[in-house]
């Protein structure tokens, strides 16, 4: 707990987080950043594949609200990188 406590003071202080921490943590995040895009990327030609499938045969269903719920997805997740970046 008082490694916790040494952190959070560090932190609260202003001087931000040790070197190695933060190159550790840039690092994560990029490899994040990349797996989120490429999820999406995934989300989409999926939902792409499906509407063209539906069309195909006919059916009437509606894709909006998938396409809608991946590219939310795709939002959060392009803004979350740099809002902790911003943070540190």
């Amino acid at each position: 707990m008082s490694t916790l406590h040494t952190m959070t003071a560090t932190l609260a202080a202003g001087d931000g987080p040790p070197a190695g921490v933060a190159t550790q943590l840039n690092y994560v995040l990029n490899i994040i950043a990349w797996l989120v895009t490429a999820a999406g990327v995934a989300g989409l030609m999926i939902v792409g594949s499906r509407m063209a499938i539906a069309v195909k045969f006919g059916d009437g269903e509606e894709h909006l609200s998938q396409f809608l719920m991946v590219m939310g997805a795709c939002v959060i997740g392009a803004t979350a990188g740099p809002i902790v970046g911003f943070l540190l």
